[in-house]
């Protein structure tokens, strides 16, 4: 009983007190452990915003229609194009005009139409009687953001001269290749009502849009705030308070700036297994292809710009996922013929693959 005694003794003398053990600990490390805060690896700060000021402008004419104008600007900032399809007068080409009207960049705007030619749009070589040699004029297509309205009143030869600047941002003549200067952008809107007189786009030129934004029509509220603000304009124009301010080498620094957001390899894993997912399916009779996952990874990047992170999260590739992929899948014609989607489909893929954590 003693030597237990004695033991406890010796135990009690060498444990120290937790006020001692408090006490221990330096008091300025404690200091900075408060502080710590937690930084991006990228300054995102300029980008985001510069992205509220586009959204400013842009709300000054457009009311509602928010998914569309965020597609618009992450569009933009992964260096891709947009299809915007929507019934007449939900305000799909005014947006595409103040978008690129918030920008300080060269705009093009071509209405397609069934007798537009190839050489309408790229340019065509003239004979110069005073030089006496050709010369290449360039057509509407050579600035930095174009606005195709209509794109698919066109036949399919003016539509596949789209195909090479959309995809190489050059186009080639006469065997002499053109280079387009940077930012370039293509926004085509188009009917899907109306069938008459129309050509319907080729997979391959869908494939070229980074996004499919589909465009509905706007809520009580907005519509009510629509006709207030067309009531108090009078004979003032709508666009005319929207001011300029991005300049074309801010918007190439900011592409840049989002080819640097993180992803970690779990989450590219996840996006091939989302598009792996869409070859097997049984509702669908073509899948996404390997630029579909390309696409994925570029919109999640940008939307986490958008977003104020340097790091991609599962969110951000759920949230592009769809408007990526309904375009480029094509639903079988027996599930068409029952009215399955391509939208319904993706999102079913999405619920079932696993989310890595």
């Amino acid at each position: 009983m003693e030597e237990n005694k004695d033991l406890q003794d010796d135990h009690q003398k060498f444990t120290p007190k937790p006020e001692n053990v408090v006490s221990s600990i330096d008091d300025s490390a404690l200091k900075d452990s408060d502080n710590l805060k937690f930084q991006n690896r990228l300054d995102l700060s300029e980008l985001q915003q510069s992205v509220q000021k586009i959204k400013d402008e842009i709300g000054k004419v457009i009311v509602g229609q928010k998914d569309m104008v965020d597609m618009l600007i992450a569009s933009l900032l992964a260096k891709g194009h947009s299809l915007i399809e929507g019934v007449p007068g939900v305000a799909k080409t005014i947006t595409a005009k103040l978008l690129a009207k918030s920008l300080s960049v060269d705009f093009s705007r071509i209405q397609f139409t069934p007798d537009l030619m190839p050489s309408d749009i790229l340019g065509t070589s003239i004979f110069n009687l005073k030089d006496s040699e050709f010369e290449f004029k360039k057509g509407p297509i050579f600035s930095n953001m174009i606005l195709i309205d209509e794109i698919n009143r066109a036949p399919a030869k003016t539509q596949a001269a789209l195909f090479e600047v959309m995809e190489e941002q050059q186009i080639t003549i006469d065997g002499n290749q053109f280079f387009l200067d940077a930012p370039f952008m293509v926004l085509a809107t188009q009917n899907p009502i109306e069938q008459e007189g129309t050509y319907r786009l080729p997979e391959a030129q869908l494939d070229r849009f980074l996004f499919k934004i589909d465009v509905g029509y706007p809520n009580l509220d907005e519509e009510i705030e629509i006709l207030s603000r067309e009531h108090q304009l009078k004979e003032k124009s709508k666009t005319g308070e929207v001011l300029s301010f991005l300049t074309a080498k801010q918007i190439s620094d900011y592409q840049n700036l989002v080819t640097q957001i993180l992803i970690e390899e779990h989450l590219l894993k996840y996006i091939a297994e989302l598009i792996v997912a869409t070859r097997s399916n049984q509702f669908l009779y073509l899948g996404a292809s390997p630029r579909a996952s390309i696409a994925i990874l570029k919109a999640s990047k940008a939307f986490a710009a958008m977003s104020g992170r340097d790091f991609v999260t599962p969110e951000d590739i759920k949230r592009a996922a769809i408007p990526v992929l309904h375009h480029r899948v094509i639903v079988t014609p027996e599930h068409e013929m029952e009215g399955v989607t391509s939208k319904q489909i993706i999102k079913q893929i999405i619920e079932t693959v696993e989310i890595p954590r």
